[in-house]
């Protein structure tokens, strides 16, 4: 192995020379490459090898090439390169494909080589890197697209870039990104072609010699792609993808219309078809020329664009009358409210068609909880709070056991002090199960407290800890705590807490307040604060290390502390906690008695 070592680090040593003689490096940072050189020979060349090794090894190698490109710009010096910066290039390949060669799963590894390789315009290295990764990993799409886009782009080799596409969907042959990009490239190609044409008679060449055939120029392999493509791959989803790829090109007007008759006859009755309609329309209207018009015309020609969009919506809620036809629908409305516009007129006709589809969709019993929550919105925004009630209460009749409705319809109610809160949340608490209605309690407490009585608060609070899950009622607890201390002092706090401890479960915070409420007493005693660092401990001891360190530093900086208690509390601590905690402990323990914690 030694000698194995030592012939690669010679290897480098013509290279390093060629540094040192240009002026690149001095013979002190030659050493010092040399020697870092070895040692991470001596790390890829063991018998148990780790990944780690070689791509510190390729990283170190990739910081030099950076370092030699900085040094020759600043001097100047832009000759040697093959001795220097190939032999560099040579042996990261090497590593990478030792590395990729012994981790075959690892794609990350391979991407790092074409990386690479892209970075250093290594084009014959790259393709051959490609072939191997392909060879490997061919069940994974984005790499055959990732390959075939720089035989396209960097290349310029539509024939290559063909080939992939072909042998990637002989192992996908159902895969649609595939298809859209090939279907892309074939376009692509076909615009390349067509702007080569047109340079050559501007120039008029004698276009004898090149053949430029009509049904390619035309995009008619791309039709034939997508044909075939078509008969494998159903769902509107994938037409709508294709059509969006073919409008970026201005000689596909038939391949579109062949397109959107085909999406028109086989998927009619999809909601994503008529909504691709109807948003259709808005881009018609913009296709005309709209230079010297007035602000008044533009807006004008606007809202009879929106109106012939909303005229096929119309439709197609009654062709398609599902709940995911009226979401397009409200979907496209809400969009176009929300952009902005300097005409009140239109933002008024906006408003007024989108809560008009609302309405509809309603009453058709076809609007899902979500919309619901944003026509509440709309309408709270929109000032009209009494509509905002209606549309609560019917929401909440639908989605009955639904803790976010009741949630928006309470926040309703609240806003507008309405006087029928309380029955409100009475109903709600009735409808819903237990589990999940922490944020109607954690809502009913917080409005009682700012309206209702302290008794009728604290009523609530103690059937918020009957009615809550018991891990909801942790939340619960600490709320009561807090509010009861806030409300009527020390002593009842005391005795909250002490009830409250007789049910678990509990938080860790429920018992720093409890600590932290003795703490601002004037007479602070220690006897209670240690009663409360006990009742935590008994919890939480064996998965928290501050606790135990609180404790301590409480013992140790506490009039009433007992500083020689501290070693059975480490003591202790040290049984109690599990796994690397004891580890965690003792290292802070130190901290702590070194002064630094």
């Amino acid at each position: 192995m030694a000698e194995r070592i030592e012939q690669r680090l010679e290897d480098r040593i013509p290279e390093l020379e060629q540094l040192e003689r240009v002026g690149l490096f001095t013979h002190k940072e030659i050493r010092a490459v040399l020697r870092k050189a070895s040692a991470l020979e001596y790390k890829i060349q063991r018998r148990a090898l780790r990944k780690e090794d070689f791509i510190n090894y390729i990283q170190y190698e990739v910081n030099l090439l950076e370092l030699i490109k900085k040094r020759r710009a600043r001097i100047g010096y832009s000759f040697k390169k093959d001795e220097i910066e190939h032999s560099i290039l040579h042996r990261v390949h090497s590593l990478f494909n030792r590395a990729t060669g012994k981790w075959k799963d690892d794609v990350q590894l391979w991407l790092s080589h074409v990386a690479f390789c892209k970075q250093w315009n290594a084009k014959h290295q790259l393709s051959k890197v490609f072939s191997t990764m392909l060879a490997i990993h061919s069940n994974k799409p984005a790499l055959w697209i990732m390959a075939a886009k720089w035989e396209m782009e960097t290349r310029l080799s539509s024939e290559s870039a063909r080939h992939l596409f072909l042998r990637a969907l002989r192992f996908h042959p159902e895969c649609p990104k595939l298809y859209q990009e090939y279907f892309r490239m074939e376009l692509m190609h076909a615009e390349k072609q067509r702007k080569e044409k047109k340079e050559f008679e501007q120039a008029k060449m004698d276009l004898g010699e090149f053949n430029y055939s009509e049904e390619i120029l035309n995009g008619e392999m791309a039709r034939i792609v997508y044909r075939d493509a078509s008969q494998k791959i159903k769902g509107v989803e994938f037409q709508l993808a294709v059509l969006s790829i073919a409008k970026l090109f201005d000689f596909t007007q038939d391949l579109q219309k062949e397109i959107l008759e085909s999406l028109q006859a086989r998927y009619a009755d999809d909601p994503l078809t008529w909504d691709y309609m109807a948003r259709r329309e808005l881009e018609l209207g913009s296709l005309q020329p709209t230079e010297h018009t007035t602000k008044q015309k533009k807006v004008s020609e606007m809202a009879q664009r929106e109106e012939r969009c909303c005229a096929v919506f119309d439709e197609a809620v009654g062709a398609v009358p599902t709940e995911d036809m009226w979401k397009c629908y409200i979907t496209f409305c809400l969009e176009r409210y929300n952009r902005k516009t300097n005409s009140e007129e239109l933002k008024q006709k906006r408003l007024e068609r989108t809560l008009s589809v609302f309405s509809k969709a309603h009453e058709s019993n076809l609007l899902s909880e979500a919309l619901y929550k944003q026509w509440l919105q709309l309408l709270l925004d929109s000032s009209l709070s009494e509509k905002a009630v209606e549309v609560a209460e019917a929401a909440t009749r639908l989605f009955s056991q639904s803790v976010e409705m009741w949630q928006m319809r309470l926040r309703v109610l609240i806003q507008l002090e309405r006087d029928d809160v309380s029955q409100c949340f009475e109903e709600a608490v009735k409808h819903v199960k237990s589990k999940g209605t922490l944020p109607l309690w954690t809502l009913w407490v917080e409005w009682s407290e700012g309206t209702n009585s302290k008794e009728d608060t604290e009523a609530v609070y103690q059937r918020s800890l009957h009615a809550t899950t018991p891990a909801e009622s942790v939340t619960m607890k600490e709320m009561y705590l807090d509010w009861t201390y806030r409300n009527s002092g020390y002593k009842k706090v005391k005795r909250l807490f002490t009830s409250l401890c007789e049910n678990r479960p509990f938080s860790l915070d429920f018992f720093r307040k409890m600590i932290q409420i003795e703490k601002e007493q004037e007479s602070c005693k220690m006897l209670h604060l240690r009663e409360y660092y006990e009742r935590a401990l008994r919890e939480f001891g064996s998965t928290n290390t501050d606790l135990w360190l609180d404790y301590i530093k409480e013992e140790l900086s506490h009039p009433q502390g007992k500083p020689e208690n501290c070693g059975s509390i480490h003591w202790r601590a040290m049984k109690m906690l599990q796994g690397d905690l004891v580890e965690d402990f003792v290292s802070k323990y130190t901290l702590l008695q070194t002064g630094h914690l």
